[in-house]
């Protein structure tokens, strides 16, 4: 039998970037991290065979798995995670007072008891320009303190098939003899960025192509059946094992007002294009702003329906996007379960690395272990 690569995953949400992984026999995925009880009931709902650690980052390490699988330092081949991005993010305020912003270091801890082969961590776009880069070179230096050879790099999901526009930062730790490689692209927006030696790149996926088979149901209502048979590869893929009632497409009530005004609102449209008198008094720039039908979505945040946080109404009907719209936008499957309140499943998704992302790394990180004789 061959050997599988054990791996940790620390911060793990609902388990968008163990994705991959997890759907790979070349891994093994022993444990799990993370403090939020719904979102680690959801990781175990749909990783049963995980070990989940529910409690802080700073309890956890290896004396954990020392007692529950006899597992000491060197067993665990990778550890991947993405401590909590608020801290980093460009939206809102950006402060290393916030405790989320030092949550680095805990991660830099358990590499050093576990000393995994090669780790990835995962975070926003913003990591890059906080304290002008500074705070990137202080975590690159962190880590290579340990013996790795670390690279970064930013990667947008719509690259990798995901439906929607989000920029990550990701950065790989590796001490095998070879240089890690970052995924290829696999689709593009247009002739610009196409490659024209890959003939296989596909065009980026749009919004309607990955939930055009849900209902267009209106404020306040749900539906638990879809509105036609899947119409384009994606569907089908996100509809293989789903079950017979379609579940968390429920659309949240808005007052009449908001309801006009998502109504008057064009393809894309922001309250720029509205009547002086319908426009909302406050809100920011992308905020009470429909999506594109035919181009990929807007970053998805634990706000995606709330159309006063950000960009989320539907390209088509007057709401903003409902749960399981948001969970294909980050290509969850429909089999996917999220626990908790509406609220508590729009932040596992936003938090999420969407599947697609993590198929596409997992795979680079496979042919890296690959090439250095692991398997």
């Amino acid at each position: 039998m061959s050997k599988k690569i054990k791996i940790i995953d620390l911060f793990s949400g609902v388990g968008g970037l163990s994705y991959g992984f997890s759907h790979d026999d070349k891994f093994d995925i022993i444990a799990a991290n993370e403090i939020l009880k719904n979102m680690a009931k959801s990781y175990e709902l749909n990783h049963p065979m995980v070990k989940m650690y529910c409690k802080d980052i700073r309890d956890f390490g290896i004396e954990d798995l020392t007692k529950d699988f006899g597992l000491k330092e060197g067993e665990i081949d990778l550890i991947i995670g993405g401590p909590p991005c608020q801290a980093y993010s460009t939206v809102g305020k950006r402060s290393l007072a916030d405790s989320r912003g030092k949550l680095f270091n805990e991660y830099h801890r358990v590499l050093k008891e576990f000393k995994p082969k090669v780790f990835l961590f995962e975070n926003v776009k913003g990591l890059l320009s906080i304290q002008k880069g500074c705070l990137l070179l202080e975590i690159v230096s962190l880590f290579e303190s340990l013996g790795y050879e670390v690279v970064f790099k930013i990667l947008n999901v719509a690259d990798y098939g995901v439906p929607q526009m989000r920029e990550r930062v990701i950065i790989i730790g590796t001490k095998l003899k070879t240089n890690f490689k970052y995924p290829q692209p696999t689709h593009y927006i247009g002739k610009k960025n196409y490659d024209i030696l890959n003939e296989k790149n596909k065009r980026y996926l749009t919004l309607r192509e990955a939930i055009g088979d849900l209902p267009l149901i209106k404020s306040g209502e749900e539906s638990l059946i879809y509105e036609s048979v899947p119409l384009n590869d994606f569907q089908r893929l996100m509809r293989k094992n789903a079950p017979e009632k379609l579940m968390d497409h429920n659309a949240p009530k808005n007052n009449k007002q908001l309801v006009k005004l998502m109504e008057a609102l064009p393809d894309g449209g922001s309250p720029k294009d509205l009547p002086q008198v319908m426009r909302p008094k406050s809100g920011f720039a992308n905020t009470y702003s429909r999506l594109w039908w035919d181009k990929p979505s807007a970053t998805i945040t634990r706000n995606l329906s709330t159309p006063s946080s950000s960009r989320c109404i539907h390209p088509k009907a007057a709401r903003a996007l409902t749960t399981r719209e948001g969970a294909r936008v980050q290509c969850f499957p429909d089999d996917y379960i999220f626990y908790g309140s509406k609220s508590d499943k729009n932040l596992q998704i936003g938090n999420a690395v969407p599947t697609f992302l993590s198929n596409a790394l997992k795979e680079a990180i496979k042919q890296h272990f690959l090439e250095n004789n692991i398997f």
